[in-house]
């Protein structure tokens, strides 16, 4: 259906898809009621009162604002909207960044296999709205979203592909700017360096400090606050083991407090990194790029002492990266396809509140800690092609070639002796 097919029979299959997606949606639990996007509006509009941006937490809740006072910049103007309009438009500019996302990861792909785009595009979309980490983003009110399509528009500025010499300079301003709204995506300045994309990282880097440098002038004395003592206060964000964080230090946290839990994050996310590297550099030689930036994003998600679910956006690039390789006929393509259904069933069902985070069970290990390990194993065995990005030439029919006939040879005249003479 997707390389054949009417145009009538793909808008009713795509029809019915997003009926279903819609469907689920409107009935599945589990809506999160804007929380998030509370702690924020009420923030802003504390800060604009008190001048205290860190000393506010939502009512009935010991949650506070725990970014650096650059984001609180960025979000200022909800205080202009009521509470309605501020979620309307939280919700939009989600769902933009998400269809950006989806374009620039899977329009590239669904040009080099021949397949219908727009089909390609809404299938994707559905299958991304199912995700529990794109659910919850939504409807936490959370910019999670909007943060990796900042990092992978920066992608965009520095592939190949891109001719454009003019846009190419203000390659590294999202990253830049989605380190300084949340810092884990700093890893991403990292990776810059690593590839040598030299002035992609020193434009990220300098966006970084002069965003950060804006929240000093816009509250000097709550920056010196934030980078002093909320910055390294763990409790304001929720404690390790609560099941719905789902980085090493959960997981760790979630074996027992008997264990040396911060030198055991430490080596955990030392050996992660080690391997992170390894994998970009091939990823790089490779000119898999898509890949690249995967392995990144999920090496964010799993040292960060910190990984809510809705944290995991950054996953959905290696689904596409692990998708896209099972569709090839190669020999593990059953294991592949296998792998992509099962990642998809395991991030759409919220099967991680279904333990306990006291539990010291295998169940609690390995349930409880599901999106640990399947990141895990993304960053472990995440497919590295070469050329993927490179579309594949077109192939010629073959012709149809005539038997050969084997002509009669011809044979030389036999030379005429001449006549005797005499």
């Amino acid at each position: 259906m997707l390389t054949r097919g009417t145009t009538a029979a793909r808008t009713a299959v795509l029809a019915v898809a997003v009926l279903a997606t819609t469907l689920i949606l409107a009935f599945i639990p589990g809506h999160r009621g804007w929380f998030d996007a509370g702690v924020y509006y009420g923030t802003v509009r504390h800060w604009a009162a008190t001048g205290q941006l860190y000393d506010y937490v939502r009512p009935g809740t010991p949650y506070g604002f725990t970014y650096p006072p650059f984001a609180a910049v960025c979000m200022l103007p909800m205080r202009l909207l009521g509470w309605h309009p501020a979620i309307a438009v939280g919700v939009a500019l989600s769902a933009v960044a998400t269809a950006l996302l989806l374009y620039w990861i899977v329009d590239p792909i669904a040009r080099r296999r021949g397949w219908c785009r727009w089909y390609a595009f809404g299938l994707a979309a559905c299958l991304c709205g199912l995700s529990n980490p794109v659910r919850d983003t939504f409807s936490f009110g959370q910019v999670n979203l909007l943060l990796v399509a900042l990092v992978f528009a920066d992608r965009e500025l520095t592939s190949r592909q891109f001719s454009d010499k003019r846009w190419q300079l203000l390659a590294g301003v999202g990253t830049g700017l989605a380190a300084a709204i949340k810092l884990t995506p700093a890893l991403f300045i990292v990776h810059l360096l690593l590839t040598r994309r030299w002035r992609a990282a020193a434009t990220a880097t300098a966006t970084a400090l002069g965003a950060t440098g804006a929240g000093f002038l816009a509250g000097p004395e709550v920056s010196r606050q934030f980078w002093t003592v909320t910055l390294w206060d763990t409790d304001r964000v929720g404690g390790f083991a609560n099941m719905s964080n789902q980085s090493l230090q959960g997981l760790i946290a979630r074996l027992g407090p008997q264990l040396p839990g911060r030198a055991l994050w430490v080596a955990a996310s030392l050996a992660v990194l080690a391997l992170w590297a390894y994998r970009l550099h091939r990823a790089e030689a490779a000119r898999d790029s898509l890949a690249a930036y995967s392995l990144t994003g999920i090496a964010c998600c799993l040292v960060s002492p910190i990984t809510w679910v809705h944290h995991l956006v950054w996953m959905l690039p290696a689904l596409v990266v692990l998708a896209d390789a099972a569709l090839d006929r190669t020999r593990r393509r059953r294991t592949l396809l296998t792998l992509c259904w099962l990642l998809q069933l395991v991030l759409s069902s919220g099967m991680v509140w279904l333990w306990r985070p006291d539990g010291r069970d295998l169940g609690t290990l390995f349930g409880g800690s599901a999106y640990v390990l399947a990141t895990l194993g993304l960053l472990l065995a995440l497919p590295i092609r070469r050329h993927p990005e490179e579309p594949r030439p077109p192939t010629r029919p073959k012709q149809a070639t005539a038997p050969a006939v084997r002509l009669p040879q011809r044979t030389a005249p036999a030379r005429e002796r001449p006549a005797p003479v005499g």
